[in-house]
């Protein structure tokens, strides 16, 4: 299973590679600790050149994290629809592993500078995570009837936490290795008494 790269817009290569970039540079040194000419230099272009792609920072920010709540959010939808829900929940475990062990970079300016999208954008992207979310809840009602919401939502936060690691806790492993421990940590935590 290979995910799609931030801002992997075939539509418009340039603007992909601004997103990438972006992203490293996000991770690394923080959203205000770069510059919209450190972003430039990154993918070699000056930073006024990059306005003719993006309207500044804030933009390019919001456009990542909205992508990548979109894309979890439609492949979520795909793999929850699976009828089994065993193989739901499965299904869903080896995207999200997947896609948290290709995107480092992207889950940490996730966890950090969500807050510094703009209000209209950062609703979005709070609308479409919970709505990720709700997809997963409804898959573990349906493979343990009975759970409390309110319970079932908090154990599938939990599960984010786990999974969302990644930027700290792959290393020492290959990649095949850490995704068969997180997916047996996560479906054990899943399935267990709550």
């Amino acid at each position: 299973m290979t995910t799609r790269p931030a801002g992997a817009d075939v539509a418009n290569p340039r603007r992909a590679e601004i997103l990438a970039a972006a992203a490293e540079l996000f991770a690394r040194r923080g959203y205000h600790g770069a510059s919209i000419g450190d972003l430039g230099r990154a993918v070699g272009l000056t930073g006024p050149a990059l306005y003719r792609h993006f309207s500044g920072k804030e933009a390019v920010l919001a456009e990542m994290l909205l992508d990548i709540s979109e894309r979890l959010l439609a492949e979520g939808l795909r793999r929850a629809a699976i009828a089994d829900p065993g193989q739901a929940l499965d299904a869903l475990l080896r995207w999200h592993i997947a896609f948290a062990l290709d995107n480092p970079a992207l889950i940490t300016v996730h966890e950090r500078e969500l807050d510094n999208v703009p209000e209209p954008e950062r609703h979005r992207v709070r609308r479409l995570q919970r709505a990720y979310v709700e997809e997963w809840v409804a898959v573990l009602h349906r493979l343990r009837p009975g759970l409390p919401d309110g319970s079932t939502r908090a154990a599938v936060h939990a599960c984010f936490g786990l999974l969302n690691s990644t930027p700290r806790s792959a290393t020492g492993l290959d990649r095949e290795a850490m995704a068969g421990l997180l997916h047996a940590m996560a479906r054990n935590a899943l399935e267990a008494p709550f």
